[in-house]
């Protein structure tokens, strides 16, 4: 899933290529896409783009005198840039292409999403604030007035585990499930801390761990081509995705917790004292 750091890179890249240039057409593949129908999708068509804007995971792309373009990419969605768009209208299909914007130079982009469960969002709306998602949407972690003592607060009274919490959008905006891993990584705390009960010493390292990883993040995507995005992420990922590798501080192996519809990966001496965490799939519960 894309988050905060690929969103902005995107957001980077768009301003680049779209600012100042007009959409011709948008072209809807999967009509499951579309969140709003008014304004309609035709009420960008022939707008220039006057800003790209990210609202946590959300895009959003601004025409002059007009509405806004808002895109979510969810779980396995993705926007293709193309210099040069293929001839005719696309076919609706059981491909993963979901929607094309072409730009008047003939340019333009496709927004594309793999799998069954299809859940890439496109709206079409007066203010990004009308979007449901926008609206409940917590502060951004990396904006400028977000400190300790804001991060401080927001965890007051949080019965959940930090990882939960770190990944609950109206919380904290453009944290998912990767880098939430990565964070907590970083900051030698366990995903199943209660998140109300950090020390002011735990309290520091994890606000450190996420200005420090979503920062870094940001600076290696910053410049790389939209289409190289996914495996950028994943280079820089230390923990996430690599159960079985030997964690790259201690040489540990990191271990997996799966759940119904996602896992996290932890590395237990770093963050647990050792002690591997229960694991559902082999019906364990361990301390």
């Amino acid at each position: 899933m894309p988050e905060l750091p690929e969103v902005e890179a995107l957001r980077d890249f768009l301003d680049e290529h779209l600012v100042g240039r007009a959409i011709v057409r948008v072209l809807p593949v999967a009509i499951s896409v579309l969140k709003t129908y008014d304004p309609p999708l035709t009420a960008v068509e022939g707008r220039e783009v006057t800003g790209v804007a990210r609202h946590g995971k959300f895009l959003d792309l601004a025409t002059a005198d007009g509405p806004h373009l808002v895109t979510h990419l969810a779980r396995a969605g993705w926007l293709q840039w193309k210099d040069r768009l293929p001839d005719g209208a696309p076919r609706p299909g059981k491909g993963p292409l979901a929607l094309r914007v072409a730009l008047e130079d003939g340019s333009g982009f496709d927004l594309t999403e793999a799998g069954t469960q299809k859940r890439l969002a496109v709206y079409v709306v007066a203010d990004p604030a009308d979007v449901p998602g926008i609206a409940r949407l917590g502060p951004d972690p990396l904006a400028p007035g977000f400190d300790r003592a804001a991060l401080g607060a927001l965890l007051v009274g949080e019965r959940r585990r930090i990882k939960g919490a770190l990944r609950d959008q109206s919380l904290i905006a453009g944290i998912g499930n990767a880098y939430s891993d990565e964070i907590l990584h970083a900051a030698r705390m366990s995903p199943y801390k209660p998140a109300g009960s950090l020390t002011d010493e735990e309290l520091t390292g994890l606000y450190e761990a996420l200005r420090a990883t979503l920062g870094e993040a940001v600076e290696r995507s910053h410049g790389v081509a939209a289409g190289r995005l996914k495996a950028e992420k994943k280079s820089g990922l230390r923990v996430h995705g690599r159960t079985g590798e030997p964690c790259p501080v201690c040489g540990d192996t990191i271990r997996e917790v799966s759940f119904s519809d996602s896992s996290l990966q932890y590395c237990p001496t770093c963050q647990t004292g050792g002690k591997p965490l229960a694991d559902r799939r082999t019906s364990r519960f361990l301390k």
